[in-house]
């Protein structure tokens, strides 16, 4: 039996504002979204070229309730070549909320509140190297 991570799904309040935030702040884009024709909802997927794993956004016409996604131990990591260059432009974003400059890594959040770990290393560590058996 074999099993595969695809996706990660979050609840957002302003669908275009998280749109834009990801492609700014990671280079993600839409890949493709779904509805109904009546538009109470719609599910839209990210992602980039270098993996395979999507995040899922959900947003709800109308909805005023308080999404629980999360708080900031809950969150995905994303790994990226320039750390420095990311880390500038994180910071002229303003969305960092928490840095740990000793193990390498940052948190940055999203318009929902939804935090994202950066680490340094996309081209400096394969990933099978880390990989247990």
């Amino acid at each position: 039996m074999r099993a595969k991570l695809i996706h990660r799904n979050t609840h957002v309040y302003d669908l275009d504002a998280t749109l834009a935030f990801y492609e700014k702040a990671l280079g993600l884009k839409e890949r493709r979204r779904k509805g109904p024709e009546d538009g109470s909802w719609l599910i839209v997927f990210i992602g980039n070229d270098e993996a395979d794993f999507e995040l899922e956004l959900t947003w709800n016409r109308g909805y005023e309730g308080t999404y629980d996604n999360g708080n900031g131990d809950t969150h995905v990591c994303v790994r990226v070549d320039d750390y420095d260059a990311f880390h500038a432009l994180h910071e002229e974003m303003g969305c960092i909320v928490k840095e740990n400059p000793r193990m390498g890594l940052y948190f940055i959040a999203d318009p929902d509140g939804c935090w994202i770990e950066i680490v340094r290393g996309l081209d400096e560590i394969p990933l099978e190297a880390n990989r247990v058996k």
